[in-house]
């Protein structure tokens, strides 16, 4: 299989020379052409509401709103949760949608603000906030320096977006501020952590929490910072994770071994839960033609934790943490505790990375279904043998839990009570 390239695909033009079943490049495409047409230096329409920070050129960064050319409830533009179901082209034309305006600030111009020091762009960053701390879609007009372009961005950490430009004025009207967000964010004695989780017990949506985390609407209040989306979708997720990880660690063991499966946006994923202490591990395997696969051969790799946590960050990235989050979630409304492995296959219908949310999601709604249930781990491993097409054997070689479950003998094994390391 040839390897997947900008000079492929202007020789294949859409014929999947790179082995995929369909080409992301030509989805950009459509997407593209359902909105640059409507584009203008100015642009009226309602956010969903949705806002952007970068993390190019840290501590100064681009900060500003994202904003569709049309008006009317646009919620699900710019809200995962609400994507399940929906096909690799709809995610597509939902973010290729949305235009992104762009004003340079320094991050710690978050606290600033908030004291009503003058710094440059304050009126547009402050209107940026209040879009991130709102609860309904909000009309926005928007002036920018150049007419939008720019082609479709988007990320393994990040849901994408489409095109964008330097925004010169925004006034937003209709905007309504979330009442839970707004007593965080006027508390400046509340550590951001502690808001975090106080508004996910409080049943807000991750995505919101991490919007407002992202615009420095948290914290101390001389330490409020702008973070960048894509950090602040792994922080919220990790710090939500490890909460319910300490109450998980507090519940009795599950007594059997489980099997959780769901398939979403050609990704086939299991969940296998083992009558054990927590422990946890994701670990994916990508098809040749995805987007992270180029090669003739299947890629697979993954990271893991025991009992103790980790302390570096994994290299699998963001979707660690939120899958992390995910199954503790369920452990936690079950008041039972478990090891956990994570097992994703992505296959060529994945055309394209559309955020971490996908993992989150996709393993949230696994958890949710009824789970197959075995005696022995022999039989659980037999079941994803037949509903996953890479042998057994490549993913137990990969699986450090499963090796420790294994082959590890422990003092705790002489009173029936298996544990990790």
């Amino acid at each position: 299989m040839p390897e997947f390239s900008d000079s492929l695909c202007s020789r294949c033009k859409g014929r999947l020379w790179c082995g995929k079943s369909a080409c992301p490049m030509m989805a950009k495409f459509y997407a593209q052409q359902r909105t640059l047409p409507l584009l203008g230096k100015e642009i009226e329409g309602s956010s969903p509401p949705g806002v952007f920070v970068g993390k190019f050129g840290y501590p100064k960064v681009f900060i500003g709103p994202l904003i569709p050319p049309q008006y009317g409830d646009t919620t699900i533009l710019d809200t995962p949760e609400m994507w399940a179901g929906h096909s690799i082209t709809d995610i597509c034309n939902f973010r290729f949608s949305l235009v992104r305006g762009k004003s340079v600030a320094d991050v710690k111009s978050a606290a600033t603000i908030d004291t009503g020091s003058s710094v440059k762009n304050e009126r547009l960053i402050t209107a940026t906030r209040e879009l991130a701390m709102a609860s309904n879609p909000a009309d926005a007009d928007a002036v920018f320096d150049k007419i939008p372009s720019g082609s479709f961005v988007g990320g393994d950490e990040v849901q994408p977006f489409g095109p964008s430009a330097p925004i010169a004025r925004l006034d937003v009207t209709g905007l309504k501020v979330d009442q839970q967000i707004d007593r965080a964010h006027s508390d400046t004695d509340l550590k951001a952590v502690e808001a975090v989780l106080d508004l996910y017990r409080r049943g807000l949506l991750v995505s919101r929490i991490q919007k407002a985390f992202s615009v420095g609407a948290f914290g101390l209040g001389k330490r409020r910072r702008f973070v960048p989306t894509r950090w602040s979708i792994t922080a919220v997720d990790d710090t939500i994770g490890k909460s319910l990880i300490a109450k998980t660690k507090t519940y009795p063991l599950i007594n059997e071994y489980r099997i959780y499966e769901h398939d979403q946006l050609d990704n086939r994923w299991a969940v296998l839960m083992l009558p054990n202490e927590w422990c946890f591990e994701l670990i994916e395997a990508w098809y040749p033609g995805t987007l992270w696969n180029p090669s003739s051969r299947i890629e697979i790799f993954g990271d893991h934790e025991f009992y103790d946590g980790r302390k570096e960050y994994a290299e699998i990235g963001g979707c660690y943490y939120a899958s992390r989050m995910a199954v503790n979630e369920l452990l936690n409304a079950e008041r039972r505790q478990a090891g956990v492995c994570v097992w994703r296959e992505a296959h060529p219908g994945y055309i394209m990375p559309v955020g971490v949310w996908n993992v989150r999601e996709a393993v949230r709604a696994a958890v949710q279904n009824k789970p197959v249930k075995f005696a022995t781990l022999q039989e659980a491993l037999s079941h994803i043998s037949k509903t996953f097409d890479i042998p057994m054997d490549r993913w137990l070689a990969t699986s450090a839990i499963l090796k420790s479950f294994r082959n590890q003998r422990k003092l705790l094994d002489f009173v029936k009570v298996n544990r990790c390391k």
